[in-house]
C-alpha cells in the first residue's frame, strides 16, 4: 500500500511541476511561485531539493536542461518544442498526465494478492477515465487524431481497444456522449450490478466518475475480519471521496489524513 499511496501522490508533483512552468512562462517570480507549490507533497516523497530548485529556474531552456536525468524529460522536451511552434501547452500537460498513469500502471506488478484486486481495479478506472477525458477535449478542441492518440494510455476498464477507439475517431462531441451512453449501458459489469449510466454533457466528468466510484463501491466491501483487505478499502475509500478537494484544492491536510489513516490502519 506504501508504494501506491506514493504513485498516487506523484499526480501531485506533476501538478507542481506544470505550476512552475506556467510560472515561468508567465514571468512569475521564484517567490510568489513557491506559494502555489505544495512542498508537503515534495516531502512525502523526498523530492524537497528537486523542487527547490526547480522553482530557481528562470527559463525553459534552463527546465528542460534540469529534466534531463528524470522521468519527466520527454513529457518537457516534446512539450516545450510544440509550445516554442504553438504557443500552446496543452500536449506538455497532457504528455506529464501520461507519466502519471504510466507509472501506476507499471508498478501493478509489484502489488500482492490482495492489492492487485482493489487497487488495479481502481487504476484501470482512473485510467479510462483519463483516456475518455483526453478523447473528449480532443473533439471539442478540434485536436489532430494523430496527436490525440499520441496522449492515450494502454489500458482499459469498461471499455477495450476497439470501442475506445471508435470514440476516438468521432468527430462531433454530442456523438461521443451518445456513443460512451451506449457503450456502458451494454456494458455486463455495470449491468450485473444495477449501476445507473448518466451522463451530463454539461459535467461530463463528473458524471463518468460517478459510473465508476457506484461500481467500485458496489463491487468492493469493508471486510472488518481481515486487516489487510480493511486497510486497502479504507485508503481507496478516502482517496475516491476526497476526490474533489484533492483534485481541485490540492490540500495537504487531505493529503496528510490519507498517510495518517494508513498508520493507524497498520499498527
Amino acid at each position: 500500500m506504501r508504494r501506491f499511496l506514493s504513485d498516487y501522490l506523484l499526480k501531485f508533483e506533476i501538478a507542481n511541476i506544470k505550476q512552475v512552468i506556467m510560472g515561468v512562462i508567465t514571468g512569475v517570480s521564484s517567490k510568489e511561485l513557491s506559494k502555489d507549490i505544495n512542498f508537503l507533497v515534495e516531502e512525502f516523497l523526498e523530492h524537497e531539493e528537486f523542487m527547490n530548485r526547480l522553482i530557481e529556474l528562470t527559463s525553459l531552456d534552463e527546465i528542460q536542461l534540469y529534466m534531463s536525468k528524470t522521468r519527466y524529460y520527454k513529457a518537457i522536451r516534446e512539450g516545450i518544442l510544440y509550445f516554442n511552434n504553438n504557443s500552446e501547452i496543452f500536449v506538455m500537460e497532457a504528455f506529464l498526465d501520461q507519466i502519471y498513469y504510466n507509472n501506476l500502471l507499471e508498478r501493478e506488478k509489484s502489488y500482492d494478492k490482495k492489492e492487485k484486486m482493489m487497487i488495479s481495479s481502481y487504476i484501470h478506472q482512473l485510467t479510462e477515465i483519463y483516456n475518455l477525458r483526453m478523447i473528449s477535449r480532443g473533439i471539442i478542441n478540434n485536436i489532430d487524431k494523430d496527436l490525440l492518440v499520441q496522449f492515450l494510455v494502454n489500458a482499459y476498464f469498461f471499455l477495450d481497444g476497439e470501442k475506445m477507439n471508435i470514440l476516438l475517431n468521432l468527430n462531433n462531441i454530442d456523438d461521443f456522449f451518445l456513443q460512451i451512453e451506449k457503450f456502458l449501458k451494454n456494458t455486463p459489469k455495470l449491468k450485473g450490478l444495477q449501476i445507473p449510466i448518466i451522463i451530463n454533457k454539461n459535467h461530463f466528468i463528473w458524471s463518468l466518475g460517478a459510473i465508476y466510484q457506484n461500481y467500485f463501491f458496489k463491487k468492493y466491501k469493508l471486510k472488518i475480519d481481515d486487516i489487510e483487505d480493511s486497510t486497502i478499502y479504507r485508503i481507496l475509500e478516502i482517496i475516491i471521496k476526497k476526490d474533489k478537494e484533492i483534485k481541485f484544492n490540492i490540500m495537504p491536510n487531505i493529503i496528510r489524513i490519507i498517510h495518517d489513516k494508513y498508520e493507524r490502519l497498520e499498527e
